[in-house]
């Protein structure tokens, strides 16, 4: 990929399209970000935000998902329905699934193999779509071939900083979001409507048994009171026998793939460095 804030525009060679997935709950927004050429590998890809904030322009979703189709991928950005207005668990991971269902048809038709389509998503987008990970297997459906996390949240309970985590998060300027515990609740509190006791698992996907999840990438924003979910999810990933690289991504705070930095092009980097050697990762391809 370019090492250039060219990465972060929005001119790129192949074709950018709206479409529509169908849902449980209606039309799905997809943005499918085709290639030149025969595409490299497939991802689905779901932004952040809280649950309750973001869309397909936001540069999450959409300069990330130009970025890697600059780099040879086809991409499938979900404009999942936001925990908002009434709307709440399980519409969102329902619009993921859904979307992911049919990305992962549009790939194959685009003649990406199984083992090379991916599923992905930053923040509560990652939350989104480690719970879509979980239900899948809960479904016995084929999951992903792999999965690409970026700074996610999958704890209600945010697990207790580390030492470093707490001396990058004192960097931060007043006023910058911490993610501390109380807020990180009332985020999943709205998330399901209510009271967290008895939640399914892919609400918190952190807590859950990791046991078949496909291999991972895990990018971790350096200042960012959230970076103890991904760090603890690695290591239950790893403890679960699933194949994980998990990048702490210097100098970066939450969300930094929302913005044209250095810190968001190297992830973008590590990104398609590792969608490409993945399903290496999972044994022969399918």
């Amino acid at each position: 990929m370019q090492d250039t804030a060219q990465e972060f525009e929005d001119s790129a060679p192949g074709s950018v399209t709206d479409r529509a997935a169908p849902g449980p709950h209606g039309p799905v927004d997809v943005r499918v970000y085709a290639p030149e050429g025969a595409p490299v590998s497939a991802l689905v890809w779901a932004h952040g935000g809280g649950f309750v904030h973001g869309d397909l322009d936001m540069p999450e979703s959409h300069a990330v998902a130009g970025a890697l189709q600059r780099a040879g991928h086809l991409v499938v950005a979900v404009g999942y329905r936001l925990a908002a207005d009434g709307t709440r668990w399980p519409v969102p991971s329902d619009d993921v699934l859904a979307a992911w269902r049919w990305g992962r048809d549009l790939a194959a038709a685009a003649g990406v193999s199984a083992a090379r389509t991916f599923l992905g998503g930053a923040s509560a987008g990652g939350n989104l779509v480690a719970g879509a990970v979980l239900r899948l297997l809960e479904a016995g459906e084929q999951v992903p071939a792999g999965v690409v996390l970026a700074y996610p949240t999958l704890h209600a309970v945010p697990p207790a900083a580390s030492p470093a985590a707490v001396r990058a998060l004192a960097t931060l300027p007043p006023g910058e979001e911490r993610w501390e515990a109380p807020a990180v609740r009332a985020m999943y509190e709205g998330y399901v409507g209510g009271a967290l006791d008895g939640a399914p698992a892919a609400v918190t996907p952190g807590t859950a048994p990791l046991e078949g999840f496909p291999p991972a990438l895990v990018l971790v924003s350096e200042a960012d009171g959230l970076r103890g979910s991904a760090e603890e999810f690695t290591a239950r990933l790893v403890a679960a026998g699933v194949p994980v690289t998990c990048v702490l991504e210097r100098g970066t705070r939450h969300g930094h793939l929302n913005r044209d930095e250095q810190g968001a092009r190297a992830s973008l980097r590590r990104v398609d460095t590792w969608l490409r050697a993945a399903p290496a990762l999972a044994g022969p391809a399918v």
